[in-house]
C-alpha cells in the first residue's frame, strides 16, 4: 500500500475502532472489576473474533453473508441475545461484602471473584461474533482503501493487521479507563452499582442490536 493511503486507513480505523460499543464496555466494565490486565486479557477473544471475520471477508465469504438477509437476522439476533443475557447476569452479579475472607494478604478488597482468562476471552469474542455489523464494516470498509493494480492479498494482510493492531490499542484505553474506576470502588454497594449500571448498558445494547436495519447501501 502507498504510506498516504495506509495512514488514511489508519486514522479510519482507530475512529471506528474508538465508537463506544458492546465490545468496549465489556473492556471498561472488566478494567473496573479486575484491573487493566484482565481488560486486555479478555480483548484477546475480540481479537480473535475480527481476525476470523477479516479472513472471511478476504476470501469473499464475506460478501455472502454481507448480501444474506437470512445469516444477517439470524446472527443478529443471536448476538442481541446474549447482549440481554450478559447483561441480566451483570445486573445479578454475586458481589461479596467486605469482611476478612475478602481482603488478601496484601490488604486489596476483592468483592468479585475473578471469572477466569478464558471465560473473559470467551465472553469478549462472543459479543464480538454476534455483531453482524461488523461484517458489513469490513465488507464496505477495507475496499475503499484497495489499489486494484497491487497485490489484492498483500493490501489486506496489511490492512487487516493495521486494523487488529488499532482495535488492540483502543481495547487497553478502555481498559484503563475502567482501571480508573476501580480505584474508586471501595464497598460491595459500589460494586453493585457498577454491576447495573453494566447490565442496563449490555441489556440496551442487546436492545439497539435488535432493531438494527442492516444497511443495504453499503453490502
Amino acid at each position: 500500500m502507498q504510506f498516504d493511503t495506509w495512514l488514511l486507513f489508519a486514522g479510519a480505523a482507530i475512529a471506528l475502532s474508538m465508537v463506544p460499543g458492546p465490545n468496549n464496555l465489556l473492556a471498561m466494565f472488566n478494567g473496573a472489576r479486575y484491573g487493566v490486565v484482565s481488560a486486555a486479557v479478555g480483548g484477546v477473544g475480540r481479537i480473535m473474533a475480527f481476525a476470523l471475520m477479516i479472513v472471511i471477508t478476504a476470501t469473499g465469504l464475506g460478501v455472502i453473508l454481507a448480501a444474506s438477509e437470512t445469516a444477517f437476522l439470524i446472527i443478529k439476533w443471536v448476538g442481541a441475545v446474549y447482549l440481554v443475557w450478559l447483561g441480566i447476569k451483570s445486573w445479578l452479579a454475586k458481589v461479596h461484602d467486605v469482611d476478612a475472607d475478602t481482603v488478601t494478604g496484601s490488604g486489596q478488597v476483592v468483592l468479585m471473584a475473578y471469572p477466569g482468562a478464558f471465560t473473559l476471552a470467551r465472553t469478549e469474542f462472543l459479543t464480538a461474533i454476534g455483531n453482524p455489523k461488523a461484517i458489513l464494516i469490513f465488507t464496505a470498509f477495507f475496499p475503499q482503501f484497495l489499489d486494484p493494480a497491487q497485490a489484492y492479498g498483500a493490501q489486506f494482510t496489511v490492512m487487516g493487521l493495521t486494523f487488529l493492531a488499532m482495535e488492540s490499542s483502543v481495547l487497553l484505553v478502555y481498559g484503563l479507563l475502567g482501571g480508573q474506576v476501580k480505584g474508586l470502588i471501595r464497598s460491595a454497594r459500589h460494586m453493585r452499582m457498577l454491576n447495573r449500571v453494566s447490565g442496563a448498558l449490555l441489556v440496551g445494547a442487546g436492545v439497539l442490536l435488535a432493531f438494527t436495519e442492516r444497511t443495504r447501501s453499503s453490502a
